[in-house]
Protein backbone atom coordinates (compact mmCIF):
# COMPACT_ATOMS: atom_id res chain seq x y z
CA UNK A 1 0.00 0.00 0.00
CA UNK A 2 1.05 3.47 -0.76
CA UNK A 3 -0.14 6.31 1.26
CA UNK A 4 -1.17 9.20 -0.37
CA UNK A 5 -4.17 11.23 1.17
CA UNK A 6 -1.98 13.62 2.95
CA UNK A 7 -2.65 17.42 2.20
CA UNK A 8 0.97 18.40 1.85
CA UNK A 9 0.46 21.90 4.02
CA UNK A 10 4.00 22.09 3.52
CA UNK A 11 4.66 21.85 0.31
CA UNK A 12 2.11 24.98 -0.25
CA UNK A 13 1.69 26.18 -3.23
CA UNK A 14 2.93 23.54 -4.98
CA UNK A 15 0.35 21.04 -3.76
CA UNK A 16 -2.71 23.67 -3.78
CA UNK A 17 -3.50 22.29 -7.91
CA UNK A 18 -0.86 19.15 -7.71
CA UNK A 19 -1.59 15.97 -5.27
CA UNK A 20 1.73 15.88 -3.38
CA UNK A 21 2.45 12.06 -4.68
CA UNK A 22 2.47 13.76 -8.27
CA UNK A 23 5.37 16.26 -7.67
CA UNK A 24 8.04 15.40 -9.60
CA UNK A 25 11.45 14.48 -8.70
CA UNK A 26 14.11 13.36 -11.46
CA UNK A 27 11.82 13.49 -13.83
CA UNK A 28 8.56 11.15 -12.64
CA UNK A 29 6.25 11.87 -10.30
CA UNK A 30 7.37 10.70 -6.93
CA UNK A 31 4.72 7.88 -6.45
CA UNK A 32 5.56 6.66 -9.92
CA UNK A 33 9.52 6.09 -8.14
CA UNK A 34 7.36 4.26 -5.65
CA UNK A 35 5.52 1.76 -7.96
CA UNK A 36 8.29 1.13 -10.10
CA UNK A 37 10.44 0.11 -7.05
CA UNK A 38 7.56 -2.20 -5.41
CA UNK A 39 7.87 -4.12 -8.91
CA UNK A 40 10.80 -4.50 -9.22
CA UNK A 41 10.78 -5.96 -5.59
CA UNK A 42 8.48 -8.62 -6.79
CA UNK A 43 5.01 -6.60 -5.53
CA UNK A 44 2.08 -6.80 -8.40
CA UNK A 45 -1.02 -5.79 -6.00
CA UNK A 46 -1.01 -2.18 -5.37
CA UNK A 47 -3.21 -0.56 -3.40
CA UNK A 48 -3.27 3.62 -2.83
CA UNK A 49 -5.55 6.00 -0.16
CA UNK A 50 -5.91 8.63 -1.95
CA UNK A 51 -8.23 12.36 -0.88
CA UNK A 52 -6.91 15.62 -1.47
CA UNK A 53 -7.25 15.63 -5.76
CA UNK A 54 -7.38 12.48 -5.37
CA UNK A 55 -8.93 12.25 -8.93
CA UNK A 56 -5.61 13.27 -10.48
CA UNK A 57 -3.89 10.52 -9.03
CA UNK A 58 -5.98 7.84 -10.14
CA UNK A 59 -6.27 9.60 -13.85
CA UNK A 60 -2.34 9.58 -13.90
CA UNK A 61 -2.14 6.04 -12.80
CA UNK A 62 -4.85 4.10 -13.66
CA UNK A 63 -4.90 0.34 -13.31
CA UNK A 64 -1.52 0.19 -13.08
CA UNK A 65 -1.15 -1.64 -16.18
CA UNK A 66 1.39 0.47 -17.59
CA UNK A 67 3.55 0.19 -14.67
CA UNK A 68 3.36 -3.23 -15.08
CA UNK A 69 1.29 -3.97 -11.36
CA UNK A 70 -2.54 -3.79 -10.40
CA UNK A 71 -3.45 -1.17 -8.88
CA UNK A 72 -6.47 -0.17 -6.80
CA UNK A 73 -7.70 2.43 -4.80
CA UNK A 74 -9.14 3.38 -1.49
CA UNK A 75 -10.73 6.94 -1.89
CA UNK A 76 -11.08 9.30 1.71
CA UNK A 77 -13.47 11.91 1.66
CA UNK A 78 -11.46 13.47 4.48
CA UNK A 79 -8.08 11.89 5.16
CA UNK A 80 -8.48 9.35 7.75
CA UNK A 81 -4.71 9.74 9.22
CA UNK A 82 -2.36 6.95 8.93
CA UNK A 83 -3.87 3.94 10.71
CA UNK A 84 -7.49 5.12 9.86
CA UNK A 85 -6.17 5.05 6.19
CA UNK A 86 -4.76 1.48 6.29
CA UNK A 87 -7.98 -0.23 7.90
CA UNK A 88 -10.14 1.37 5.09
CA UNK A 89 -8.20 0.14 2.38
CA UNK A 90 -7.75 -3.50 4.46
CA UNK A 91 -10.34 -5.22 2.03
CA UNK A 92 -8.25 -4.39 -0.52
CA UNK A 93 -5.28 -5.55 1.50
CA UNK A 94 -6.39 -9.35 2.22
CA UNK A 95 -5.59 -11.24 5.28
CA UNK A 96 -1.53 -11.99 4.90
CA UNK A 97 1.05 -9.26 6.47
CA UNK A 98 1.21 -6.10 3.77
CA UNK A 99 4.21 -3.90 2.97
CA UNK A 100 3.17 0.01 3.70
CA UNK A 101 5.02 2.63 1.84
CA UNK A 102 4.59 6.84 3.26
CA UNK A 103 4.01 8.37 -0.49
CA UNK A 104 6.12 11.54 0.85
CA UNK A 105 9.82 9.55 1.26
CA UNK A 106 12.38 8.32 -1.18
CA UNK A 107 14.10 5.43 -0.10
CA UNK A 108 16.98 2.79 -1.46
CA UNK A 109 15.85 0.09 0.80
CA UNK A 110 15.78 -3.31 -0.10
CA UNK A 111 12.02 -4.00 -0.53
CA UNK A 112 12.60 -7.70 -1.49
CA UNK A 113 13.75 -8.28 1.59
CA UNK A 114 11.15 -6.70 3.79
CA UNK A 115 8.41 -8.58 1.36
CA UNK A 116 10.13 -11.68 3.04
CA UNK A 117 10.42 -10.71 6.34
CA UNK A 118 7.06 -9.97 5.95
CA UNK A 119 6.40 -13.48 5.96
CA UNK A 120 7.68 -13.80 10.05
CA UNK A 121 4.76 -11.78 11.02
CA UNK A 122 1.57 -13.50 12.45
CA UNK A 123 -1.91 -12.93 14.28
CA UNK A 124 -0.43 -14.43 17.33
CA UNK A 125 2.99 -12.76 16.98
CA UNK A 126 4.59 -10.04 15.69
CA UNK A 127 2.43 -7.41 13.95
CA UNK A 128 4.65 -4.79 12.54
CA UNK A 129 7.91 -4.37 11.49
CA UNK A 130 9.58 -1.41 10.90
CA UNK A 131 12.49 0.11 8.57
CA UNK A 132 14.15 2.55 10.92
CA UNK A 133 16.50 5.59 9.36
CA UNK A 134 19.43 7.93 11.39
CA UNK A 135 17.41 10.63 12.67
CA UNK A 136 17.42 13.82 10.15
CA UNK A 137 17.92 17.40 11.05
CA UNK A 138 14.05 18.25 11.43
CA UNK A 139 13.68 15.48 13.95
CA UNK A 140 16.47 15.00 16.00
CA UNK A 141 14.95 13.47 18.61
CA UNK A 142 13.70 10.05 17.11
CA UNK A 143 10.80 8.12 17.40
CA UNK A 144 11.63 4.51 18.80
CA UNK A 145 14.46 2.94 20.25
CA UNK A 146 15.66 0.12 18.32
CA UNK A 147 17.55 -3.15 20.22
CA UNK A 148 18.34 -6.30 18.99
CA UNK A 149 15.83 -6.32 16.95
CA UNK A 150 13.37 -5.17 18.60
CA UNK A 151 11.29 -1.41 18.83
CA UNK A 152 10.42 0.05 22.28
CA UNK A 153 8.83 3.17 23.20
CA UNK A 154 11.12 4.32 26.00
CA UNK A 155 14.70 4.67 25.98
CA UNK A 156 18.04 5.66 23.99
CA UNK A 157 19.24 5.84 21.56
CA UNK A 158 16.32 6.52 19.45
CA UNK A 159 15.82 6.27 15.58
CA UNK A 160 13.56 8.03 13.30
CA UNK A 161 10.46 5.79 11.71
CA UNK A 162 11.62 5.39 7.82
CA UNK A 163 7.72 5.58 6.70
CA UNK A 164 8.19 1.98 5.77
CA UNK A 165 7.15 -0.74 7.23
CA UNK A 166 5.22 -4.41 7.17
CA UNK A 167 1.65 -4.87 8.89
CA UNK A 168 -0.50 -7.88 9.87
CA UNK A 169 -3.85 -6.63 9.53
CA UNK A 170 -5.09 -7.97 13.44
CA UNK A 171 -3.22 -4.37 14.04
CA UNK A 172 -5.82 -2.44 12.73
CA UNK A 173 -8.59 -5.05 13.87
CA UNK A 174 -9.77 -2.47 16.62
CA UNK A 175 -10.49 0.27 14.43
CA UNK A 176 -13.95 0.73 12.73
CA UNK A 177 -13.52 1.28 8.77
CA UNK A 178 -14.27 4.57 8.17
CA UNK A 179 -12.57 6.26 11.47
CA UNK A 180 -9.47 8.62 11.74
CA UNK A 181 -6.78 6.62 13.50
CA UNK A 182 -3.21 7.54 13.77
CA UNK A 183 -0.67 4.81 13.81
CA UNK A 184 1.60 5.76 16.33
CA UNK A 185 -0.75 4.58 19.63
CA UNK A 186 -1.33 1.50 17.84
CA UNK A 187 2.23 0.71 17.51
CA UNK A 188 3.41 1.70 21.03
CA UNK A 189 0.48 -0.39 22.69
CA UNK A 190 2.24 -3.39 20.27
CA UNK A 191 5.76 -2.32 21.41
CA UNK A 192 4.36 -2.61 25.12
CA UNK A 193 3.55 -6.21 24.52
CA UNK A 194 7.06 -7.12 22.43
CA UNK A 195 4.83 -7.75 19.21
CA UNK A 196 6.91 -4.91 16.97
CA UNK A 197 10.38 -5.72 15.43
CA UNK A 198 12.52 -3.40 13.15
CA UNK A 199 15.97 -2.98 11.83
CA UNK A 200 17.74 0.39 10.76
CA UNK A 201 17.97 1.18 7.26
CA UNK A 202 22.01 2.61 6.84
CA UNK A 203 21.18 3.68 2.79
CA UNK A 204 19.89 7.03 1.27
CA UNK A 205 16.37 8.09 2.83
CA UNK A 206 14.70 11.49 1.99
CA UNK A 207 11.45 13.29 3.82
CA UNK A 208 10.06 14.94 0.77
CA UNK A 209 8.13 17.66 2.58
CA UNK A 210 8.99 20.28 1.83
CA UNK A 211 9.92 22.44 -1.82
CA UNK A 212 13.56 22.29 -0.61
CA UNK A 213 13.98 18.98 0.41
CA UNK A 214 11.83 18.18 -3.11
CA UNK A 215 14.44 20.50 -4.45
CA UNK A 216 17.25 18.29 -3.06
CA UNK A 217 15.52 14.95 -4.18
CA UNK A 218 15.39 16.30 -7.92
CA UNK A 219 18.89 17.13 -8.23
CA UNK A 220 19.69 13.47 -6.81
CA UNK A 221 17.72 12.20 -9.32
CA UNK A 222 18.72 13.85 -12.21
CA UNK A 223 22.13 12.89 -14.93
CA UNK A 224 24.77 14.52 -14.66
CA UNK A 225 24.22 17.82 -16.86
CA UNK A 226 20.09 18.05 -16.98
Amino acid sequence: MILAAGRGERMRPLTDACPKPLLQAGGKALIVWHIERLRDAGFTDIAINHAHLGAMIEAALGDGSAFGVRIRYSPEAEALETAGGIRQALPLLGDAPFLVVNGDVFCDADLAALRERGATLSADGDLAHLLMVQNPEHHPDGDFRLADGRLHRDGEPRLTFSGIGIYHPVLFAGIAAGTRAALGPLLRTAMDAGRVGGAAHAGYWLDVGTPARLAELDARLRPAGT
